[in-house]
Formats: C-alpha cells, structure tokens, sequence
C-alpha cells in the first residue's frame, strides 16, 4: 500500500499598483495568453526568489520601470484558468526610474483612469481596481 500523498498547491503570482500623479492606474496589454486583453502588470514567482524581488524583476521585464514597493494592497485567489489556480499578491508601488516601454509579455502598456478602463484579462484585477477605486473616494471625503 501506497502512503504518499500528493498535495496539489496554488502557484504564487504578483502584481504591482502603479498610479501616476492623476490617480490613473498602469495597464499593460498582453500579447501571448489572453493576448489583447489588459492587466495590472504581473507574473509568477520563481522557486527560489522572495515575492517582493520577484515582482521588482516582473515589473522591470514587462515595463522597463523600476519600483518600490510600498506595502501589499490585496491577496486574492485566482479561479479564471481552471487548469492552474493560483494566489496573487498586488503590492502598492511608486515608479523610481527608467523608461516606460512595452516588453515580453506585453505589447502596450498606458495609464488609464479608473473609471475608464479597458478590457481587462483577469477578473481579480477588476476586485483590485474596485478596492482601489474605494480606497480613493474613501481619501477624497
């Protein structure tokens, strides 16, 4: 008799809330899965990197921006693709350098108000950005 036991886990993603000096959010279209759609800038974290550097690293492949984080903003659990269900973690962050530009997985990349979005990949960015917009009318008052 077999005792192993097979866990099936989430896989780690993160993400990082990027707002300019208009309280517009930076979105990046992708251009590989869920190509034409957009998302909050994002990716998976490696084996054996911490989750803060690794969406540093995410941040600067797909925007060419570097950033700090300034604290997590939102843990949500994703459900869109049924063959991978995975964790993502939405830092709040500023941009303290570099060069906005398009990269891999993304093919355009824009600010973009709240209320005025595109279509987005990922129904968990849509919570996201419903938390921020609450957050914001929330500092207006």
């Amino acid at each position: 008799m077999c005792s192993y036991i097979l866990y099936e886990n989430p896989v780690v993603g993160v993400a990082a809330v990027v707002a300019n000096d208009r309280g517009q959010i930076l979105l990046g279209r992708r251009n590989g899965s869920y190509r034409g759609l957009w998302c909050i800038p994002c990716g998976y974290v490696e084996y054996d990197e911490d989750v803060c550097e690794a969406i540093v690293r995410e941040y600067k492949e797909e925007t060419n921006l570097d950033i700090r984080l300034k604290g997590v903003f939102s843990v949500q659990s994703n459900f869109h693709n049924p063959e991978t269900h995975t964790v993502g973690i939405w830092f709040k962050a500023e941009v303290t350098g570099g060069e906005l530009m398009a990269q891999a997985d993304l093919d355009q990349v824009g600010y973009f108000a709240l209320d005025d979005l595109p279509p987005l990949a990922f129904p968990t960015d849509a919570k996201v950005i419903e938390e921020l917009k609450d957050v914001c009318s929330k500092n207006k008052k």
